[in-house]
């Protein structure tokens, strides 16, 4: 019997109580204990949903058991608890998370002691020792409470950008949405000087003030109160803050513009030509850097697989179309605050952004998904691949899902690695092509969904 893998695109993650139950957070932590050092010390932080204590106590209590100490740092944004993991010499961070995912989610995220994620490599290993079973026992570690350990994060940041050229009048809007990053970032961003609106700044695993996931559609009372305030900038975290959207006076700053215009400023700044993302990343990228003499290489999809290719790479940044910034300066982990200071370091008003854009060729891109049970997404996406013969694509790329390049655009059809669903996802210069892609795409997965008996 093959043995499905525990880990998706961002470390283990499912419905609470259903998909991820007490019993297997407590073996994923007696799988990690038993791989590390006996007697190493692990950083576990959460994020603020409402399941975090019941996994937190699930995952702590597989880590005693193999001897391993935890220090818990209660609610933490994903990159500080990335960033603590090494400054601090701990053996490894453990995130529980589920991200951007509705409140029913959660998960566990794995950090190594230099802050990047646990590799494919690592992932195998922890689900090798917890199919067999294999567990060490022994000497119980302990368990530390570290509160205030966001003290070490900010001094970090602010040595980090310490002579910025920053524009303090700029008014900025600071939208956690109840996540990790509430009360957090709103303060550091005070120390740093600015002058700070804070919207959705409590943390609340309900997520009551928006969707956990920082979107156009999820970010229009976020809009209008910017409006409202005569606010500059909105900087929107999603649930543990390893995602960051902005909006200006106009509305929402899509995906592929904000890390095209951010990856500019990376590649000045550095001096590295290189931007390294995901086969999901469209065009807008390669044309931004274009002038730079930059060039972008594509990966699989997922956080630690843009890190670990920016890493191999010595690029720039990682960057992935949904919010992730990758800063080397930094670390290679996530690191959405300080990709919001880089942006503010390097701008003196928010038109500063839209103004750059302007000079770029218009292109259409389009995402949406099906719905689809995790069991039913290999069987669903073969299908796919058979009825995808009738695009004719130039070329087929399925390096992570499929990429089908038109001479107009693409389409990527992949299934999600972390929620049951297979999405869709299309780009072209003519709004009129890249919709069609879409909906041919959507039409085709459908198809292939209902046959494979979702």
């Amino acid at each position: 019997m093959i043995n499905k893998p525990l880990f998706g695109t961002s470390g283990v993650r499912g419905v609470v109580n259903q998909d991820l139950t007490p019993e297997l957070c407590k073996n994923v932590g007696r799988a990690l204990g038993t791989l590390l050092p006996s007697g190493a010390a692990v950083c576990l932080g959460t994020d603020s949903r409402l399941s975090r204590e019941l996994i937190k106590s699930a995952v702590t209590e597989g880590l005693t058991e193999t001897g391993i100490n935890v220090a818990q740092p209660g609610i933490l944004p994903t990159p500080a608890l990335a960033l603590l993991t090494r400054e601090v010499g701990f053996g490894a961070g453990v995130m529980i998370t589920a991200s951007h995912n509705p409140p029913e989610f959660n998960g566990i995220k794995l950090f190594n002691a230099d802050a990047i994620g646990y590799s494919r490599v690592q992932e195998e290993q922890v689900e090798q020792i917890y199919y067999g079973g294999l567990f060490r026992s022994g000497k119980t570690g302990a368990v530390e409470q570290v509160p205030l350990m966001k003290d070490k994060y900010f001094a970090f940041i602010r040595a980090l950008t310490a002579g910025w050229n920053f524009n303090y009048g700029l008014k900025l809007m600071i939208d956690p949405g109840n996540g990790a990053a509430a009360g957090f970032a709103s303060e550091l961003f005070r120390q740093l000087g600015f002058t700070v609106i804070p919207v959705n700044d409590v943390p609340d695993g309900r997520f009551p003030g928006r969707s956990s996931e920082p979107k156009e559609d999820t970010l229009q009372a976020t809009i209008k109160f910017l409006r409202q305030k005569n606010a500059d900038l909105a900087i929107c975290f999603d649930g543990d803050a390893d995602r960051v959207v902005f909006c200006d006076q106009q509305g929402f700053i899509g995906f592929n513009e904000m890390i095209a215009f951010i990856s500019r400023i990376a590649i000045q700044s550095s001096g590295k030509l290189t931007v390294a993302t995901t086969v999901e990343t469209g065009m807008l990228l390669d044309l931004a850097v274009r002038d730079l003499g930059g060039s972008v290489i594509r990966g699989r999809v997922g956080d630690v697989y843009a890190a670990h290719l920016a890493r191999d790479n010595d690029a720039a940044l990682g960057v992935e179309s949904v919010g992730v910034y990758i800063l080397p300066q930094a670390g290679y982990y996530p690191d959405s605050i300080f990709a919001a200071l880089t942006l503010l370091g390097s701008i003196r008003q928010a038109a500063d952004i839209r103004s750059f854009l302007n000079t770029l060729p218009p292109l259409h891109f389009y995402k949406d998904k099906v719905a689809c049970p995790n069991e039913n997404k290999a069987v669903a996406t073969e299908l796919v691949s058979k009825k995808a013969l009738s695009l004719k694509a130039s070329r087929l790329n399925n390096l992570d899902g499929l990429r089908f390049e038109f001479d107009e655009g693409w389409m990527l059809i992949r299934a999600s690695g972390t929620e049951p669903a297979i999405r869709v996802l299309a780009e072209a210069g003519s709004r009129t092509f890249a919709r069609s892609l879409l909906n041919r795409g959507m039409v085709i997965v459908q198809e292939a969904v209902k046959e494979a008996g979702a």
